[in-house]
């Protein structure tokens, strides 16, 4: 899939223009930027665009020092499951300390 990117958001377009995935992240002040929507076609699910959409805007993001605030719920989910790609995010943490036993 072709990807096209403009200062806050990526996206793909049918040949009819449609679009077919998109995220969008808008600036929230100086340094924060918001991921506050992730969207694929119906007919595309499942196929892990909506992961690549994910990973395309955090290094977008890290290429121009800016903190990501999740807003999305799919966003929230994806950089759970994702910690290493948690460095820039300011709203979302996974701990990977072990609970010393006693």
């Amino acid at each position: 899939m072709k990807y096209i990117t403009r200062k806050d958001k990526i996206f793909a377009k049918a040949k009819d223009g449609t679009v077919l995935a998109e995220i969008t992240f808008p600036k929230r002040d100086k340094t924060r930027t918001d991921i506050n929507h992730v969207y694929v076609d119906p007919s595309l699910r499942g196929q892990g665009i909506a992961s690549e959409l994910m990973a395309l805007a955090y290094h977008h993001l890290k290429d121009r020092n800016r903190l990501i605030v999740a807003k999305c719920p799919y966003a929230i989910d994806w950089f759970k499951k994702h910690p290493e790609y948690q460095d820039i995010v300011i709203n979302v943490k996974t701990s990977t300390t072990k609970v010393a036993e006693k």
